[in-house]
């Protein structure tokens, strides 16, 4: 049938066939390419003129609609919305709509997410008025659970009367029974669905939203956006009235998204074979002021701002969405056109094209808005036939395969648990291989040159500082950022035990790209570099912050007033840096942090103006806790080519040291073994001190001894080391003299504390020593994981090393470097960001666009701080290597080291 006999039934537009069959093809692609569905496609505005709006919209909308159903049923899931109000949520009207399904079984078919928050935005929308006292976190989920057990399923259950077995009891034995029943078969399951739906949403997508930052459960964070959106529900007048319908649109499409993007195409799994067509949801767009024009615009910001927005955190796939109407400007302007000359360009231009142009952007996985204008005269041809789109389909429900192959995977995994063990018996292959640290490659400790590399790395920025002054004297606006150090090392050892000189070559790299970048673009800030010393293990931090803020407070009235834009600090987390962080942030001074992990830093006031740059101590805690548990570490007794996890870890801490402390009390909570701990300080200090007096020790030579004892009581034990650098290469040493337990290989697990002093090689010839440590960045060797952004940082980092200084690097896989590199490129990031919105480049300004989230590919892997957080940047990678004398190797790489990588999807230990 090459038409429809009636042209109202056609698609209109002059040459619209092309998009006609890229259509169709994008919504039901051939079978066999149907790997095509694993995308998300850019969002099509296709306009029609105001004067002949609503038949306008009829003639492009129900071709489209013919094309996706039968006469009785839907071929392929889809949405047609329209609004007849402006306070109507479409998001939810879309969600049912898609949940509907079609005819044969096809996949997405289950919506968790979008049907949870479906129930508790319409509650909230609903009863506003319930916010005017008291919390409603408990009603909310009561309501959310009872509405999951009316959709039917497991829960289904709990909505069954209690039997009158109570009631024939009588007296307290019938009240018992009737509580009994309301607790095992009610409440019990329904508390335990909203837990596990709530850990889902929180940990998940919900996670990464502005008002779930401070990770609270999901109940919690809907009862926190009632309360606060309660007055502007309340009174349609309300200035901030569509701005409360607009966050709930947010979270109802947000969750709907999620649910559209799970599972993948193809692959092993039944359902996974079921994704044969793309959902589409068609929006009717009326013109500006119109009944509903509100609600429709409003939904597509919320798309915009879910998919395609500067921060948006939906993965694909994703639905294909046309939008058919009248716009305002006002929308347009929101997806990114300039629709006057008047107005800046922006990121995100809309793109405006014909037909056979937005054909080809159909195939598209992302990229901008695309907006197709019709003129009057196109609805007066024949128009285009559209045709029934015909999806594979399936004669059963995906529950029926997906039963056979997991009953058949059931018994697979019982046979091999079975049989396996008792033929080739439980893998004991070492991860990493059997190597000690002095095995492969023994040999001495690299030698460094303390004053030479530190003047070369200081006079980098000097070279660049210089560079500033110019911009500064031909016109352009700089700004000055001060880095805090520990001291200026003066020996070998004060540089293998302090990170100061990577940092600094860091640092003098990003300036250096920042200030040639700035050569052609006029929208980046030249950013002078000021290095001031706080002394030994940053002894003198607080009373040098509250220098800086007397001196910036000085600037008030002058003609430099906020000069200095920002702060890069710490290295590392001791009580004397936690305590500059309240200083900085009472006078909310806009501060990156570096290499400080413990969560005790971003506390008090410290929370207003600082943004931690590695991932937490609790992040990396639980992380290294699993990978005890369940990695192949520690040497079998009597046995150097054999490993078992651990069942036990031997816990060295120095108390009085917030990050040892932080380090080792997570690391305790979170191991599923049990634990000797041993409170090591070689000045004596014990506070607080450990359960048992006998275990604070001052002596690394007792240290030694105990922990050999541990040893051989428990040999299957992991030594975790949270103590400072300077400690462990006591202990180490202490371990070589004493020799009362060197016949077997100990297993160290250790924090990013040991990457300097393991990397100088000062452990190449300790052949019982098997060390593992936590790094902030990839390899560049490991050619499988590392990004092409890691591996040219680590090519310029050699050039700036090869060219500044002499002699043999030790640090060319140490994190230092990429970590002070990248959080500059923060802090200057938002700089820019803030000038080009402020020209005066406040402090303050510097402030908001820190709040509004950085996102950027860097050194480091994937930097992505949350809107409204200042949480570590969003799954920031945590590497795990293991020490060999030539080197070390990656044996775990979490987060997102690659813009295509995440905790979620490499399972344990990185996974939560």
């Amino acid at each position: 049938m090459p038409s429809d006999d009636r042209p109202e039934r056609n698609f209109p537009g002059d040459r619209a066939i092309d998009f006609i069959r890229e259509f169709r093809s994008a919504v039901v692609p051939d079978y066999g390419s149907r790997v095509s569905l694993d995308t998300s496609p850019p969002l099509f505005v296709l306009r029609v003129p105001e004067a002949t709006y609503r038949t306008g919209v009829q003639r492009i909308v129900n071709p489209l609609i013919d094309a996706l159903r039968t006469d009785s049923s839907r071929r392929v899931p889809y949405a047609h919305l329209t609004a007849a109000s402006d306070d109507e949520l479409l998001s939810t009207e879309a969600g049912t709509e898609l949940s509907r399904g079609a005819t044969g079984h096809l996949t997405p078919d289950r919506y968790p997410y979008f049907h949870v928050m479906r129930d508790l935005v319409t509650y909230i929308k609903d009863n506003p008025g319930s916010w005017t006292h008291g919390s409603w976190e408990k009603e909310l989920r009561k309501h959310a659970s009872e509405r999951r057990a009316q959709r039917g399923g497991l829960l289904a259950f709990t909505r069954m009367d209690a039997p009158d077995v109570g009631a024939a009891l009588g007296g307290v034995a019938g009240v018992l029974t009737k509580l009994s029943w309301l607790s095992f078969v009610q409440r019990g399951p329904r508390r335990i669905w909203a837990a596990w739906i709530s850990r889902r949403v929180t940990k998940g997508w919900l996670g990464s939203e502005q008002p779930a930052a401070s990770g609270q459960n999901l109940f919690k964070v809907m009862d926190d956006v009632g309360a606060e959106r309660a007055p502007h529900l309340r009174n349609p007048n309300h200035p901030e009235h569509g701005g409360a319908l607009r966050e709930l649109d947010s979270f109802v499409l947000r969750a709907l998204l999620e649910d559209l993007s799970r599972p993948p195409v193809g692959r092993f799994r039944p359902g996974r074979r079921r994704r044969t067509a793309r959902p589409v949801i068609i929006v009717e767009i009326p013109p500006p002021g119109a009944p509903g024009a509100r609600a429709a615009e409003r939904f597509l910001r919320a798309l915009h701002h879910c998919q395609r927005g500067p921060r948006s955190t939906a993965r694909p796939p994703g639905p294909l969405v046309l939008a058919v109407g009248t716009p305002s400007d006002a929308l347009l302007k929101d997806l990114g056109a300039s629709t006057t000359p008047a107005l800046p360009d922006t990121a995100v231009r809309l793109v405006e094209c014909t037909f056979p142009e937005a054909a080809g952007r159909l195939t598209d996985n992302g990229g901008p808005p695309v907006v197709v204008s019709l003129k009057e005269s196109e609805f007066a041809g024949e128009g285009t036939y559209v045709g029934r789109l015909k999806p594979k389909t399936f004669t059963f429900h995906r529950y029926v395969p997906t039963s056979v192959a997991a009953g058949a995977v059931v018994l697979a995994v019982l046979a091999t648990a079975l049989i396996v063990p008792r033929v080739i018996g439980t893998p004991t292959d070492c991860l990493g291989g059997t190597d000690s640290v002095g095995d492969s490659d023994p040999g001495g400790k690299i030698p460094v040159q303390a004053k030479a590399w530190y003047d070369a790395a200081k006079a980098a920025i000097d070279v660049e500082n210089a560079r500033v002054a110019d911009y500064a004297e031909s016109g352009r606006e700089v700004r000055t950022v001060v880095v805090f150090i520990s001291r200026v090392p003066k020996t070998e050892d004060q540089t293998r035990f302090d990170g100061t000189i990577p940092e600094l070559r860091g640092i003098a790299m990003w300036q250096r790209t920042l200030n040639e970048a700035a050569a052609s673009n006029s929208t980046l800030v030249p950013l002078h570099v000021d290095v001031r010393e706080t002394g030994e293990g940053f002894r003198n931090a607080e009373a040098m912050a509250a220098d800086l803020v007397r001196e910036v407070r000085a600037e008030r009235g002058s003609p430099e007033r906020d000069r200095i834009v920002g702060v890069l600090a710490y290295a590392q987390s001791r009580e004397e840096t936690q305590a500059a962080l309240q200083v900085l942030g009472r006078a909310r001074i806009p501060t990156i942090g570096t290499t400080a992990t413990a969560d005790e830093m971003s506390e008090g006031d410290a929370s207003f103006s600082y943004w931690p740059f590695t991932p937490s101590n609790s992040r990396e805690a639980r992380i290294e806790a699993d990978f005890a548990r369940r990695k192949n570490i520690v040497a079998l007794p009597d046995s150097e080519d054999e490993c078992a996890p651990a069942g036990h870890a031997i816990v060295v801490e120095s108390s009085t040291d917030l990050y040892s402390r932080s380090l080792a009390a997570r690391f305790m909570a979170d191991f599923p073994g049990d634990e000797t701990l041993f409170n090591f300080n070689q000045e004596g200090d014990f506070d607080p001190p450990a359960p048992d007096p006998d275990d604070n020790l001052s002596s690394a030579d007792i240290l030694a001894r105990r922990i050999c004892e541990a040893l051989a009581e428990r040999p299957k034990s992991v030594v975790y080391w949270s103590a400072r650098a300077k400690d462990f290469t006591a202990f180490v040493n202490s371990m070589d003299l004493e020799g009362t337990c060197l016949g077997q290989d100990i297993t160290v697990l250790g924090g990013n504390e040991l990457t300097n002093v393991a990397q100088t090689g000062v452990f190449r010839n300790k052949n019982w020593l098997r060390l593992y440590y936590s790094a902030h960045r990839m390899p560049d060797d490991a050619a499988a994981g590392a990004s092409v952004k890691t591996r040219q940082f680590v090519r310029e980092y050699k050039d700036f090393v090869a060219d500044t200084t002499k002699g043999t690097d030790p640090w060319r896989q140490d994190g230092h470097s990429a970590v002070s590199y990248d959080a500059f490129h923060v802090l200057s990031q938002a700089v820019s960001e803030a000038y080009q919105s402020d020209p005066d480049i406040t402090r303050n300004s510097v402030l908001i666009e820190l709040r509004n989230g950085v996102r950027f590919d860097g050194a480091t892997g994937s930097v992505s701080y949350a809107e409204g957080s200042n949480a570590p940047p969003v799954d920031k990678t945590l590497v795990l290597l293991r020490q060999l004398a030539d080197g070390p190797r990656a044996v775990v790489a979490c987060g997102a080291y690659r813009e295509d990588e995440s905790s979620e999807r490499q399972g344990p230990p990185c996974a939560p």
